[in-house]
């Protein structure tokens, strides 16, 4: 059987991001409804919206989901203390050191994943003794890895590294790009941009909108001296770029950024003025539809791929 559909019960390969202001209980439980892992993310959320989060998505569904933590958060006991006591089973970490949460809740019985960019903290997240990967690469949106290392040369990289199963990230929104990540050592997929276009993500139709509506580099990583973190272009995005080519410092940037600039955009619908995050995969985007048919369709895509690929004569 597949590691990761034994080590969280669930049909398909197939893990939802626990993005922020997109991830919310409707997104989480049509996933996991399907039989994928649906993710609440966390990241976006005060500690009681999370606890209405979590008790909406077990009133939805009977199947597994888990709950995205980023381990900076400035309320992270209270985000996890949350967590414990409605019993999530699995959480996956990131945006910190694993160490210092993954025992404490596994001791709590809760499965833990981690997310890294590169190999250093991979190890290091095996070394905290986390259950599984995600390895994503340069080509995801949002929060990205400085040493901008491309899914297709992370994963098999990873994979030689540690001992754990890994999950793909990073490009991914096809069955194609299923079968490429399984080709490089993957265990499973976490899809991100594909799902924050569903009928069930609680982004900004605005948001959706301009998603499907972008093509080939309409993204942009940026703002490395902050936290690298891949945007759509528009006039903030230019904003930040002018101010980079400027050779604007951290408290620049900072300014710029403000605050609830991610929430303006993504959540608000501000197309001009919000931080927009979202994968380079958005150019291959071009439909809002329901969760299921989403991850359905991968699935059948990856299926169809696989035996195309077994009947290739060399």
């Amino acid at each position: 059987m597949n590691p990761i559909c034994n080590l969280f019960h669930i049909k398909y390969p197939i893990i939802q991001a626990g993005m922020v202001w997109c991830s919310g209980w409707r997104l989480a439980s049509a996933v996991s409804n399907t039989g994928g892992l649906g993710i609440i993310g966390a990241g976006s959320m005060y500690p009681e919206v999370l606890r209405a989060h979590i008790q909406k998505c077990k009133a939805a569904t009977a199947k597994p989901f888990a709950v995205n933590i980023p381990l900076l958060y400035p309320n992270i006991k209270e985000i996890i203390d949350i967590v414990v006591e409605e019993e999530v089973k699995i959480v996956f970490s990131s945006a910190g050191n694993p160490a210092t949460w993954t025992s404490f809740l596994k001791e709590k019985g809760i499965t833990v994943v981690h997310v890294v960019a590169n190999t250093k903290f991979a190890l290091k997240a095996q070394e905290a003794g986390v259950d599984a990967i995600v390895a994503e690469g340069f080509e995801a949106g949002g929060h990205n890895g400085r040493e901008e290392t491309t899914t297709l040369c992370l994963i098999p990289i990873i994979k030689s590294a540690i001992k754990i199963p890994v999950i793909a990230a990073g490009g991914i929104g096809s069955g194609k790009a299923m079968l490429a990540a399984f080709a490089l050592g993957a265990d499973a997929v976490q899809v991100g941009s594909a799902f924050a276009v569903a009928e069930e993500s609680s982004a900004h139709p605005a948001f959706k909108n301009k998603i499907i509506s972008a093509t080939e580099g309409d993204t942009r990583l940026a703002m490395k001296k902050l936290v690298p973190v891949r945007l759509l272009k528009n006039e903030f995005a230019e904003a930040v770029a002018t101010a980079e080519a400027d050779g604007a410092n951290r408290e620049v940037l900072i300014a710029l950024l403000g605050r609830a600039r991610a929430k303006l955009g993504m959540f608000e619908g501000d197309m001009e003025n919000g931080e927009l995050e979202i994968g380079q995969v958005s150019a291959m985007l071009n439909e809002i539809k329901p969760a299921g048919e989403i991850l359905q369709d991968i699935w059948q895509e990856f299926l169809a791929e696989k035996d195309r690929v077994t009947k290739l004569a060399f």
